[in-house]
């Protein structure tokens, strides 16, 4: 099976920053696109920001600018760097990849269990 573990996730002030990393694992032959998405309270999962393997990066309009993605390839990792964080970032944020593993023919998208990210006015 494929496991993807976050961690990073935490309370920080507004303005402050935090680094969440997810780190797959498992019987995996290729990571194809990784990404971020969050859920806050009461609202639906959004798309935080995505990376291909070759490093083409994709982010939503509220964390441009803000957030960066960026993975590892040797490591099976993909990490979100947060800076300027607001109020509104409060969420928990799940990591998200789709894999070729030695367990399944296809390629099946897999979920981290998330992490929470409280930000504080």
């Amino acid at each position: 099976q494929v496991q993807l573990v976050e961690s990073g996730g935490g309370l920080v002030q507004s303005g402050g920053s935090l680094r969440l990393s997810c780190a797959a694992s498992g019987s995996i032959i290729t990571i194809y696109n990784m990404g971020w998405y969050r859920q806050a309270p009461g609202k639906q999962r959004e798309l935080v920001a995505g990376a291909t393997p070759g490093g083409t990066t994709n982010y939503a309009d509220s964390v441009k600018g803000r957030f960066t993605i960026s993975r590892d390839n040797a490591k099976s990792t993909v990490y979100l760097q947060m800076n300027s964080l607001k109020p509104e970032d409060t969420a928990v944020y799940y990591c998200n990849a789709d894999v070729r593993s030695y367990d399944f023919k296809l390629v099946k998208n897999f979920w981290g269990q998330g992490t929470q990210v409280t930000v504080s006015s």
